[in-house]
């Protein structure tokens, strides 16, 4: 049995970079909390592939993580979690916390009209994981568009400029006009791009980051099971990638600043 201590990390997986959202929002929230985050970066895009192969992949990562010992595991890719959330809360025994249900409950509370729009990749859309998540809200509506070009401009550092304008235009004009009040960034890539979304969707859309939702819920869950360190402490972070560490590194400093530091490659998957 695994013994859990407030001593251990929270262990973050994504399937590349999106995921630094959600661990930046994690040391916003939780600034004395030790974090390890693995990107499946030789592996990624996950939204573009199965189910099937989203699913083997992200086990094979969140047990990477859970033999590491941390406290907690967070799943911070829509895709990934779509695919093995269940899974995964059976086949640990620490908290395993998502990315989707706690932007569903939170996109619920900010809507008025209980038409809610959903951005998301291919593999969150076919998953239809929002619309389970929805399905027993009564009066809701989910309107689902995926936005496949936001993650190949986050990655590329495009966070403007006319190109990805006419894109965002594309994506979100036709959800504008279909009347949500209330979007869900659903992808952890997206909250980089809020600038441009916000302005083609307009001010009197809610907008709902999945990444900033899921660093709260990691907060709720180490408070209730009295997981979190109460004495002010400096954090440390470790960056793990499957990939390259130098890509790892480029890419995540012009996407985060000089939160992402001393990147280490881990060798023990397939690609």
């Amino acid at each position: 049995m695994h013994v859990t201590t407030t001593d251990a990390p929270i262990g973050v997986f994504d399937s590349g970079f999106g995921g630094l959202t959600v661990a930046r929002a994690l040391l916003d929230q939780l600034p004395g909390e030790d974090m390890v985050y693995l990107g499946d970066t030789a592996r990624a895009p996950y939204g573009t592939k199965s189910i099937p192969e989203v699913r083997e992949y992200a086990l094979e990562c969140l047990d990477y993580l859970a033999e590491t010992g941390v406290k907690a595991l967070v799943i911070a890719c829509n895709s990934a979690s779509s695919a093995v959330l269940r899974d995964a809360r059976e086949r640990y025994d620490i908290p395993v916390i998502d990315v989707i249900l706690p932007a569903a409950r939170r996109a619920v509370r900010a809507s008025k009209s209980g038409r809610i729009g959903l951005i998301c990749t291919e593999a969150t859309a076919t998953s239809a994981s929002y619309d389970d998540a929805l399905a027993a809200v009564p009066g809701v509506e989910l309107i689902t568009t995926p936005c496949p070009l936001f993650v190949d401009f986050v990655e590329a550092g495009i966070t403007g400029g006319e190109e990805l304008l006419h894109a965002a235009q594309d994506y979100l004009l036709p959800l504008r006009e279909s009347g949500i009040d209330t979007l869900i960034l659903g992808c952890t890539h997206y909250p980089l791009l809020a600038g441009v979304i916000s302005y083609v969707i307009g001010d009197d859309v809610t907008l709902v980051s999945s990444a900033e939702e899921c660093a709260k819920e990691v907060f709720a869950t180490l408070a209730d099971q009295g997981l979190m360190h109460t004495e002010p402490r400096t954090a440390t972070l470790r960056f793990l990638t499957t990939g390259s560490p130098e890509l790892f590194t480029g890419i995540g400093r012009r996407l985060m600043g000089g939160f992402v530091d001393q990147v280490e490659q881990v060798y023990t998957f397939a690609t």
